[in-house]
């Protein structure tokens, strides 16, 4: 491909592998952004908008969207903190996937039991710079100076290993370690995928499209945290009704031809659907269904 047949498109970053990476291209089949990859190349066109996906390591996008080589980009929260890129780029949406915490984890056995206890000590990770400026404030709090501050080490993988090796007395990171013989102490960061543009965007003409890529995401988010619920009820109990199932806005309320009974429907949390169907069928609510959305605007 060559550079001409990007002029004038979006150019979007998705993760190209990862725990991201599978729930990009879902979103972006939602989303309805059309392209074929071949042979895993790590440029491809949208064939229905004039974008561009630039497949890339989630931990280079937030740089590349903040340097404006790319205008918007998907990664994670704690990604862009780690890259120093916060005053660059703009998160203009928090996607609710790639959820993961950010812990300060120590050996269950050990003699370590909180983040003071261990400040001083040798901490080795991947996330560098959070765990730096993470234990930076806890040795100043504790008047820690010079060869007395915690020692940050940085581990490109296996960190739960390290303590294991004697290597380190504690280790930060985003993994559940148990199985390592490992607990947490103190959670760092909660992070999730965000979806981030440049703070100071390059090509002004895009500024239209990113807003409906935004818009079209924000709607497939949605749409997989809530359900269409509809019921039907005595007219008597829609007052009842109404309050366990208010919608967003207000529930949709239809006469049927028993006057005595209407139909309703509302949108509600799907983690709440059981609870909600089990309310409704308390009050006198007949006829329960449950649909799920693909796409919604709310």
């Amino acid at each position: 491909m060559n550079l001409e047949a990007l002029d004038g498109r979006l150019l979007f970053a998705i993760p190209k592998k990862g725990r991201l990476h599978e729930k990009c291209l879902s979103i972006l089949a939602g989303a309805d952004i059309q392209f074929r990859r071949h042979n895993r190349l790590d440029v491809c066109l949208v064939v229905n908008h004039p974008i561009a996906l630039v497949f890339l390591p989630a931990a280079d996008i937030p740089s590349f969207v903040g340097k404006g080589n790319v205008d918007i980009g998907i990664t994670g929260h704690d990604v862009v903190l780690e890259a120093k890129m916060q005053d660059n780029v703009a998160e203009i949406l928090r996607l609710g996937f790639g959820k993961c915490a950010l812990q300060v984890q120590v050996p269950e056995s050990g003699s370590i039991k909180t983040v003071d206890d261990l400040a001083g000590k040798r901490v080795v990770t991947s996330f560098e710079v959070l765990a730096g400026e993470y234990f930076d404030a806890i040795d100043t709090r504790l008047e820690l100076s010079g060869d007395r501050r915690t020692r940050i080490e940085y581990v490109g993988g296996s960190v739960e290993a390290a303590c294991a090796l004697g290597l380190a007395d504690g280790i930060e990171s985003g993994d559940t370690m148990r199985a390592a013989g490992l607990h947490a102490i103190a959670t760092v960061l909660d992070s999730e995928a965000v979806l981030i543009k440049s703070s100071v965007p390059k090509h002004a003409n895009l500024a239209p499209l990113i807003q409906l890529i935004t818009s079209r995401i924000a709607g497939v988010i949605a749409a997989s945290k809530y359900v269409s619920c509809q019921y039907n009820i005595p007219r008597s109990q829609l007052s009842a009704a109404a309050l366990i199932t208010p919608g967003r806005r207000a529930p949709t309320i239809s006469p049927l031809e028993d006057e005595k009974w209407v139909a309703v429907s509302s949108m509600v949390e799907k983690k709440c659907i059981a609870t909600i169907m089990d309310k409704l069928v308390e009050i006198g609510a007949e006829d329960l269904m449950i649909f799920n959305l693909d796409n919604c605007r709310v």
